[in-house]
């Protein structure tokens, strides 16, 4: 499944790079995120609650970030695996700023599979793309 999108900041690159990579506000921003954990260097173990439809769950995550090139670029890549299923994906994120805003874009090619899977693309992509408007929504708030 591919999610690609856009988003704009009201503050400078660098304020929203530091804010995109700090654990404390991700875990705060990420839709039913119960618990992140530093284990490494750009290395996090997660909870995370989700529900789509009537296929609900918790699952256990790992997210790493890696090809960071500060403070344009970097690919967070994540994996997670529940009793509803599996997710994995590497998201894109970049960001050029524009007249004291920064623009973000990010792309994925995201897998989903098991009872997850069952409940279609359709209304996956549809929920996914609300998921990440109410993450972007919420660190707009920290920048």
């Amino acid at each position: 499944m591919k999610f690609e999108g856009n988003y704009t900041f009201k503050a400078p690159r660098e304020k929203v790079w530091q804010v995109l990579l700090d654990p404390k506000i991700l875990a705060q921003c990420m839709p039913g995120c119960e618990e992140l954990k530093e284990i490494g260097p750009d290395q996090y173990e997660a909870n995370v609650k989700v529900g789509i439809a009537a296929v609900k769950g918790t699952y256990k995550a790992k997210i790493s970030i890696k090809d960071k090139q500060p403070p344009s670029h970097y690919v967070l890549s994540g994996q997670g695996s529940g009793g509803p299923g599996f997710m994995q994906g590497d998201v894109v994120i970049d960001l050029e700023e524009k007249g004291g805003e920064t623009q973000l874009k990010y792309s994925t090619d995201a897998k989903v599979g098991g009872l997850i899977a069952g409940v279609g693309q359709r209304m996956i992509g549809g929920i996914a793309k609300m998921m990440i408007d109410q993450f972007f929504k919420k660190m707009e708030s920290f920048v």
